[in-house]
C-alpha cells in the first residue's frame, strides 16, 4: 500500500501535466485567433485592389472575412476560458505541492526523531 506522501507526489505529478494541458491549449487558442486575425486582414486589404477578384465575387470575400472575424472571437474566448482553467490548475498544484511538502517534513522529523530515541537507547544499553 502505497504511503500518503506517495500518492501526494503522483498527484503533484498528474496536477503539473494538467497544468501543462491547459497551458497548451491556451497558447492554441491564441494561435489559432492571432492566425484568423491575419487572414481577415489580409482579405480587407485584399479587397480593394484592382487585380482583386473581389468586384466579381464580394459576397464570398465577405463571408470568408466574417468567418475569420468569428473564428478569432471564438479562439479568443477558449483562450479566456483556458486561461481561468490555468489559473485553477496552479492553484490546485500549489496545494498538493504544500500538502506534500508538509508530509515529507514530517516524516524527516519522525526519523529523525526514531533516529535520536535509538541512539539514546543504544547508549543507555550500552552504559
Amino acid at each position: 500500500m502505497s504511503t500518503r506522501k506517495d500518492r501526494l507526489k503522483k498527484l503533484v505529478k498528474v496536477q503539473e501535466q494538467m497544468k501543462a494541458l491547459h497551458e497548451t491549449r491556451h497558447a492554441t487558442f491564441l494561435a489559432a485567433a492571432a492566425t484568423a486575425e491575419t487572414e481577415a486582414r489580409e482579405l480587407v486589404a485584399h479587397f480593394d485592389q484592382t487585380d482583386s477578384l473581389s468586384g466579381i465575387f464580394p459576397d464570398l470575400y465577405h463571408r470568408r472575412i466574417a468567418s475569420a472575424v468569428v473564428r478569432q472571437e471564438a479562439g479568443l474566448e477558449s483562450a479566456r476560458k483556458e486561461a481561468g482553467l490555468i489559473a485553477a490548475a496552479t492553484a490546485r498544484t500549489n496545494m498538493v505541492e504544500r500538502a506534500y511538502k508538509d508530509v515529507r517534513n514530517r516524516d524527516e522529523r519522525e526519523r529523525s526523531d526514531r533516529e535520536r530515541l535509538d541512539l539514546i537507547a543504544q547508549k543507555r544499553s550500552d552504559g
